[in-house]
Order: structure tokens, then C-alpha cells, then sequence
């Protein structure tokens, strides 16, 4: 048996290659059906990643606890599933205020990757490889492939393992190979595609609802968010000014005078704000008791507050 043939064998085997029948009129069918199957099939991809809860819950715990130890978040992909890895990574320092490389993505084949087909850069192995060497124990690595057996997400974890890196596979396919020996394995079983071998359908949107819960979820542990607020949200724009305001509004019922008072003296920090209408602090000393929590604010305004009673 050849490669390519050893190949073909190998893709007969995963629930993503698949020719499902239901299907196979999809042509046919008037577009409002059409619609209709795509959205049935995106409940099945949602259904798929709730049955996942578990896996997900230690992924998630498993990255908190290495980004606590001051360590970094990378997302390893090709194609699709690497340009949902540096989607996600792009979009947590606007949204949670922290530094671009504690969350990073890598695309096989580089930026230009991310707008371009670069298919032989999957096979890439070594490459991958490289990605996974340059990290260390405190830090965390979710390698993504729909088949479960991209070379290059297989390298990157591998790799990292040695390093002692907290390792998660991100797979489409029950028993894949990038699951073998990683740290938590998720195995996101969605079935055939819709157009079959597409795994930017229901393979892909499995993997941004999974993503969406790792980075979330590791942020709001981080406390980046107080109650469903995000309050280390950057201010970059008059829209997040605005919500700024109504965020600190919503978190203490105060005025638009007063929250905007706040932000001024907390040189635009949402959770230093809400800080300061809270505890009636000034800046100076909001700002040291969430620094002793850790920047976790519901911590922070315990503290102030249990030192309030105390006196």
C-alpha cells in the first residue's frame, strides 16, 4: 500500500470525510431547505460541544492554572482550524485589556495563511514542532485539527509535551491522534458535513464554540469579569467609552456623572471605577487592594470592605 493510498484508507475512517446520504440531494433543494439544513446542522455542532462539557471544564482549569503561574495560552491550527486558534487569540487583549502575547494563535504556513490556501503547510510536521518547543512548564498549548491527525497540530503537541507544557487536543473525530497523550483530550464528534469533507462547517464552528469557552472562561477565572461584566475591557474607541460608563452604571448603580467621574480619576479602568464608587476609595488606594487580590475585584472590594468593619 502506497502513501496516498495508506491515506485514503485512513480518511474512510473519520465521522469528518464522510458522504452522508441525507445529504446528497442538498443541490436540489429549494434555498429556504437549504437554510434549514444549515441551521439544523450548526444545533448539531452545539449539541456535540455541550457533550463535551467535561473535557472542557479540565481544559479550561488546567489553562487557568498556568496562566496564574504567569504563563501563556497558544492555539496551534491548520487551515480553518488554525484561523479560528488566531481568531480567538486576536480578539482577547481588546476585550479583557491583557497583553497580546499571553494568548497567541499559530496558523501552518504563516500570516499569509490566514487569507490564503497554504495546504501543503499542514504536513509540516517540524514546523509545528518548533512552535511547540518554544514554550515551557507554565504554559498551555491547544493543538486544533478536525481529523485529529494534522501533522503539524501533531508536532506542535508533541513538542510541547517534552517541554512539560499543559497540552489539549482539539479533534472532530473520536480516538484521533493528536489525542494520544496530550494532557485533556477533546473530542468534538459532529459527523458529515453538509458539503461533505467541508470541515469549515460544523467541524469549524465546533471549534470557535470551544475556543469561545477556553479563553472565556480562562479570563473570567483570571478576573478579567465581575458578575458577566467585562471590566478590563480598553477603551479604545467613543462606543467602548460609552460602555464603559454604563458598565461601571450597571455594576453600582451609580449616576452617568459618577462613572464618568470614577474613570476619569481611575485614568479609564472599568474595574478601577467601579473600585472607587464602590469602597469610596481614592484611586491610589483602590487601586493597591486590587493589586493585593490579584486584580480579582470581588476579592478586592471584600477586602476593603471587611477592613471598613474592622476599624
Amino acid at each position: 500500500m502506497d502513501d496516498r493510498e495508506e491515506l485514503r484508507s485512513t480518511l474512510e475512517t473519520l465521522s469528518t470525510e464522510r458522504v452522508d446520504p441525507a445529504f446528497a440531494k442538498l443541490d436540489t433543494l429549494a434555498t429556504a431547505d437549504q437554510v434549514a439544513l444549515m441551521a439544523e446542522q450548526g444545533i448539531v455542532a452545539a449539541t456535540a460541544v455541550a457533550a463535551e462539557r467535561e473535557s472542557i471544564a479540565r481544559a479550561v482549569d488546567g489553562i487557568v492554572e498556568r496562566l496564574g503561574r504567569g504563563g501563556r495560552l497558544v492555539y496551534v491550527g491548520a487551515g480553518t482550524a488554525g484561523r479560528m486558534g488566531v481568531l480567538d487569540a486576536s480578539e482577547i487583549p481588546p476585550t479583557y485589556g491583557t497583553d497580546p502575547s499571553l494568548v497567541t494563535g499559530h496558523i501552518a504556513g504563516g500570516e499569509h495563511a490566514l487569507r490564503n490556501a497554504v495546504e501543503n503547510a499542514e504536513d509540516d510536521e517540524q514546523a509545528g514542532a518548533a512552535v511547540g518547543a518554544s514554550l515551557g512548564r507554565d504554559d498551555a498549548i491547544v493543538g486544533i485539527s478536525a481529523s485529529g491527525r494534522t501533522p503539524y497540530v501533531a508536532g506542535a503537541l508533541r513538542a510541547a509535551r517534552e517541554r512539560g507544557a499543559f497540552t489539549v487536543s482539539l479533534a472532530c473525530n473520536r480516538d484521533s491522534e493528536i489525542s494520544h497523550g496530550v494532557d485533556v483530550a477533546i473530542e468534538v464528534v459532529v459527523g458529515p458535513e453538509v458539503v461533505a469533507g467541508s470541515t469549515r462547517l460544523k467541524a469549524g464552528t465546533a471549534q470557535k464554540l470551544v475556543l469561545n469557552t477556553l479563553s472565556t472562561l480562562a479570563m473570567v477565572q483570571s478576573g478579567k469579569v465581575y458578575g458577566n461584566l467585562m471590566v478590563d475591557v480598553q477603551s479604545t474607541n467613543e462606543k467602548l467609552r460609552a460602555r464603559a460608563e454604563r458598565t461601571v452604571m450597571h455594576a453600582t448603580g451609580c449616576t452617568p456623572v459618577e462613572a464618568a467621574t470614577a474613570l476619569s480619576q481611575a485614568g479609564g479602568s472599568v474595574k478601577l471605577a467601579i473600585a472607587i464608587v464602590e469602597t469610596g476609595a481614592d484611586a491610589g488606594t483602590a487601586r493597591a487592594a486590587l493589586e493585593k487580590a490579584g486584580g480579582h475585584l470581588r476579592a478586592a472590594l471584600a477586602a476593603t470592605r471587611g477592613a471598613e468593619h474592622a476599624d
